[in-house]
């Protein structure tokens, strides 16, 4: 085992609320209650940069503030380019839209039938039920709706939500996705993920959460007695940094998957952060160590005020071309643009593909070796001397 993924580096603990008892701590409702909204609560606890202060001050216009206990926990004070800080407290950047960005950069209201559905791939739906968070991510591609700072006024609307995906028979999976879906009820959950088995059409119902990052005290063994009852329920958590990997988030994926729930992890590239190939290897690594297999990693949407967040597509690339080969392929997520406009996911690749003739294609491995696999028979091996191979094919 790296010295970096020794058992003690897995633990947070309660910090600066060394004095809260253990029951309220682990309560997920005592964090939620005394979460940090407000600029005068986050002076209490860290020394503010001249940028963060007024980020703090403007974020009711844009998307509000609000950090759980557990997860400020895991910020360095002394370190204004701290990777979690980054994610979290609001910078007065965000007020800066450059021509690029957009409200709503994927373009999810014109696909929107009804309140709270996204319809934009014909057998699967998204389903808004929410749009509040635990804490809220200053990248959130939603940023127009979550915490109705902009007055977007966004109200799920459950029972419609329903009767939309019982009349529409193509639909076979359903996302519960907000806000977040784990800040509902355990009732309403249970109410919520009866009702979508019941109905025939829908093979597949998956939940997106950053609850088990910012609120891992939610997940109890009644909700997961919940999503054993209704399985199989597959979720897809949101880690960016190996730092949020934490005792507490391993034990939570844990309880998560001996409930039967896998689990995948959705990274957003994000500048400072993780745009970094050594970091992105520690994360994914303890990503598999916690029974999460790394599923996607985002380029940042374009949404108003994210630009400096935002890496450049390139570095993107060269941390998958620096993972694939080098580690196990368990560990190396798909590197996804969400098209701006509403054209959905499109995968980026690193280029590993020389040429394709009639007769083959010619490949370069991760060691930067050529080969080549025959499309219409022969053999398959090494080309150590691709230029005069091309020749030979050519002539």
């Amino acid at each position: 085992m790296h010295p970096e993924d020794n058992e003690e580096k897995w633990f947070s603990g309660k910090g600066l609320w060394s004095d809260v008892d253990e029951e309220d701590w682990n309560n997920w409702g005592w964090q939620l209650r005394n979460r940090i909204t407000s600029l005068s609560q986050l002076e209490e606890y860290i020394e503010l940069t001249d940028e963060e202060r007024e980020g703090c001050r403007l974020s009711n216009s844009k998307l509000s503030m609000a950090i759980t206990p557990y997860f400020f926990n895991l910020i360095d004070p002394k370190n204004a380019d701290c990777p979690i800080r980054l994610q979290v407290i609001p910078r007065v950047e965000e007020m800066t839209t450059s021509q690029e960005e957009l409200l709503d950069p994927v373009g999810e209201d014109e696909h929107s039938p009804v309140a709270g559905i996204v319809h934009r791939y014909p057998d699967r739906v998204l389903f808004l039920v929410t749009d509040r968070c635990a804490s809220y991510c200053r990248y959130c591609t939603r940023s127009r709706m979550v915490s109705n700072a902009q007055d977007y006024n966004f109200h799920p609307a459950l029972e419609d939500g329903l009767a939309y995906i019982e009349q529409n028979g193509r639909i076979r999976d359903v996302l519960l996705s907000g806000g977040d879906p784990l800040l509902l009820s355990d009732r309403k959950l249970d109410y919520l993920l009866d009702r979508l088995r019941k109905i025939p059409h829908v093979e597949f119902v998956r939940i997106g959460s950053r609850i088990p990052v910012f609120l891992p005290q939610r997940i109890t063994l009644e909700l997961s007695e919940i999503f054993r009852k209704h399985g199989p329920i597959w979720m897809s958590i949101h880690v960016n940094h190996p730092k949020e990997c934490t005792a507490e988030l391993k034990r939570a994926c844990e309880q998560l998957t001996f409930s039967g729930v896998p689990l995948g992890n959705q990274s957003v590239l994000l500048r400072g952060v993780n745009d970094d190939l050594k970091v992105m290897k520690s994360l994914v690594h303890r990503l598999l160590m916690m029974r999460v297999r790394p599923y996607y990693l985002y380029q940042c949407d374009l949404i108003t005020g994210s630009s400096h967040l935002r890496s450049n597509i390139s570095t993107g690339l060269d941390i998958i071309r620096g993972l694939r080969g080098h580690t196990t392929g368990y560990a190396v997520p798909q590197f996804v643009i969400d098209a701006p406009g509403g054209g959905g996911k499109v995968p980026i690749n690193p280029d590993y593909v020389e040429q394709i003739s009639e007769n083959e294609i010619i490949l370069k491995n991760f060691q930067g070796k050529t080969y080549r696999y025959p499309l219409l028979g022969g053999t398959i091996g090494h080309v150590p001397n691709i230029d005069g191979f091309r020749d030979k094919i050519l002539t």
